[in-house]
């Protein structure tokens, strides 16, 4: 299994979170993708990548074929589709699963749970441990379980495109899923999603314009 670095997680995980929580913006400009890369809500590490670092992120995906470029009919603007739940064999529940590693870092099972509803309903905590438990038995293993720290009642899942990671690595406490703060900042990322589309919006009626004006 070829490794993504953690510019190519971002990036990748943003399309995937893009194109199952705003499908009618779905692919991506180069605008909407660094925008939803350098989010501060719902990311962790929150980053801050310019379209350089991200078109060269671009260029190494398209080389493993996860990412490849989108030549709409009614525009000339190119636009970014991904590959991932194809490459890596996922069900939408996997899908869900893996993008929300990638975009926040090591998970519990009740994390995600709390913050998937916008990329898949699960029924239970149980369902989402059964596909960690299912990601993690595969023959080239997607994520792994970390060891539970001290003062911890979970353990937390990692991903594993980036390469191996040490089960015993010591990460920062996550904020409780499903508290008023997590909504909060969900309702505040859905607004500022909003603005960037109408920003897009604009951007996209004004081209228009000019090419048939």
């Amino acid at each position: 299994m070829a490794t993504i670095n953690e510019i190519e997680v971002r990036v990748l995980g943003s399309l995937v979170e893009k194109q199952l929580t705003t499908p009618e913006y779905y692919p991506l400009t180069l605008n909407a993708l660094t925008a939803a890369c350098n989010q501060k809500s719902n990311r962790d590490p929150v980053m801050s990548l310019g379209e350089s670092e991200i078109l060269s992120a671009i260029d190494s995906l398209r080389d493993k074929n996860l990412v490849y470029l989108f030549h709409g009919s009614t525009s000339r603007t190119v636009k970014y589709k991904h590959m991932l739940p194809s490459v890596y064999e996922l069900d939408e529940a996997g899908t869900a699963v893996m993008t929300l590693l990638m975009l926040r870092g090591p998970q519990t099972a009740g994390e995600i749970r709390g913050r998937s509803d916008r990329l898949h309903e699960f029924g239970s905590i149980g369902e989402v441990q059964e596909m960690l438990d299912e990601l993690a038995r595969r023959d080239e293993p997607l994520v792994i379980k970390l060891e539970r720290q001290p003062g911890q009642k979970e353990s937390r899942y990692a991903h594993l495109l980036s390469g191996p990671v040490d089960p015993g690595i010591q990460i920062s406490p996550a904020s409780p899923a499903g508290s008023h703060g997590s909504a909060r900042s969900g309702l505040e990322d859905e607004v500022r999603e909003l603005r960037e589309e109408l920003n897009k919006l604009r951007e996209e009626f004004d081209k228009f314009r000019s090419e048939f004006g």
